[in-house]
């Protein structure tokens, strides 16, 4: 077996960069234009930022007090709350990398789509079937080992953020002051549209483009030095945020909002082919593919880890925590691409797919977010309900950050979060298993109860699809 490989901080940093800056940036001018004015857009990233700052630190202290607890997301769940509920945010954080990954290959084909008709919106036949070879080349790529593909993933995540940057500074050079003053309120015809109801708008929008701040934590049995794995999570998140912030904002400078929300994905494009012409579209499209494939290459290492370290704990299928002789999690690897490739499939039949795996995937990791948010607020209050006095700062962090988590899951919308339910109650199977094959009891009480919420959840769900209450 190949010996065990370590990431220093370039590489964790990295890691998180990479799985934060993918798909989501790039179409944020349209998807923000679509729902708020420039005040609206600025409040929102000022929540998003703080509540995302605020799971930063949760991630930066757990891997601190909790050097033992690998694999994050899943392994705080299971350490607070218990095995169904580890197993509810492993299996939660997993789909988030399945539905995150078919939003790069929709987005790509969309891309593609604007000089080969055949790919359409991305979710043509011939999108779904050229993508699906691309999801097999990756995997193969991967099954070769974890170190060559993440060592892959830092010079992608490089070359990616070249263009981005680019772009901030031909826009910033070419910002309009009045422009974007008319764009404040949303312009005409936008009047009507409450600034409450347009934060509420892109909040689903916002936790997209974040998801990914864990990935140090996912991969911190590889960190050489455990203290990198919280710095590595501060430095990737600021530095992303700056990004995301500067694209949306000054976006509004150079378009009047209608505009910018009915440019075609990747919206970023358009922008700045109102600036400098055809070739500033071909230029971001390029960057949109170099950096969504190195996104997909993170999240398949990343969704492959929560499964293989998941059944390591015995909270998965024993079969998941098998590796090749490159040390990959190879049967994790199987089952990962197997489900990309479904939901894929599935995406011919979405009316609009990038829009629906983009707040269906951020709808599914608001339970691990929670979940690991609460387990640190656990940990700054002792048994007996009673503060720990050197933890108060901790204790802020911790409530700030569930508090946004549970605010996020209200402002989401009832039918993402059914939705969400319906992957949780049937990938509910792969516990059952797991319990069985460790002669357990499948479920507590408290379990039971908590299996019983998300089945009735997803029950509706089913009616609401069957009887065309709820559209996809």
């Amino acid at each position: 077996m190949a010996s065990r490989q370590t990431f220093a901080l370039p590489a964790l940093t990295a890691m998180v960069v990479g799985s934060m800056v993918g798909a989501g940036i790039f179409s944020l001018p349209q998807t923000f234009g679509r729902v708020a004015g420039g005040l609206a857009a600025f409040i929102a990233w000022a929540i998003a930022g703080g509540g995302m700052l605020m799971l930063a630190l949760v991630f930066q202290t757990l891997a601190r007090k909790k050097p033992e607890l690998d694999v994050g997301v899943y392994a705080y769940a299971r350490a607070g709350f218990g095995n169904y509920p580890g197993f509810l945010s492993a299996l939660g954080y997993w789909t988030v990398g399945c539905l995150g990954n078919v939003s790069y290959w929709v987005l790509i084909k969309s891309t593609l789509g604007s000089v080969f008709p055949v790919f359409g919106d991305g979710n043509t036949i011939a999108a779904v079937a050229v993508s699906s070879i691309g999801i097999w080349s990756f995997h193969f790529m991967i099954l070769r080992g974890v170190k060559q593909a993440s060592t892959l993933n830092t010079i992608v995540t490089i070359a990616k953020i070249i263009p981005i940057l680019v772009f901030i500074a031909i826009v910033a050079f070419a910002f309009d002051a009045p422009t974007f003053a008319e764009n404040l309120g949303g312009g005409p015809g936008f009047e009507a549209v409450g600034l409450g109801a347009q934060v509420r708008g892109t909040m689903l929008v916002t936790v997209f483009v974040f998801v990914g701040i864990e990935g140090a934590s996912v991969y911190s049995r590889y960190a050489r030095r455990r203290s990198d794995v919280g710095l590595a999570t501060i430095l990737g998140f600021l530095g992303v945020l700056g990004l995301l912030v500067l694209v949306t904002m000054l976006s509004y400078g150079v378009l009047l909002r209608p505009d910018l929300a009915a440019l075609r994905n990747p919206s970023m494009a358009g922008v700045l082919e109102a600036v400098v012409g055809r070739w500033g579209a071909v230029f971001v499209s390029v960057g949109l593919i170099i950096s969504v494939l190195g996104a997909y290459l993170a999240w398949s290492l990343l969704a492959a880890e929560v499964l293989f370290s998941a059944a390591k704990m015995e909270s998965m299928p024993a079969f998941l925590a098998r590796e090749n002789r490159n040390a990959v999690p190879s049967a994790a690897l199987w089952l990962t691409n197997g489900l990309v490739q479904t939901f894929l499939i599935a995406t011919l039949f979405a009316e609009e797919a990038f829009i629906l795996a983009v707040k269906l995937t951020s709808s599914m990791i608001l339970l691990p977010y929670l979940l690991t948010a609460a387990y640190a607020l656990k940990l700054a209050i002792k048994e007996d309900g009673t503060l720990v006095k050197e933890r108060g700062g901790d204790l802020v962090v911790a409530l700030l950050a569930t508090l946004y988590a549970v605010g996020l899951i209200f402002a989401g919308g009832l039918q993402y979060l059914l939705l969400a339910l319906i992957i949780y109650a049937f990938g509910t199977a792969l516990f059952i298993i797991t319990q069985i094959e460790r002669k357990n009891r499948v479920f507590t009480k408290a379990e039971g109860g908590i299996f019983a919420i998300i089945s009735s959840g997803a029950a509706l769900a089913l009616w609401g699809l069957l009887s065309g209450y709820i559209r996809i």
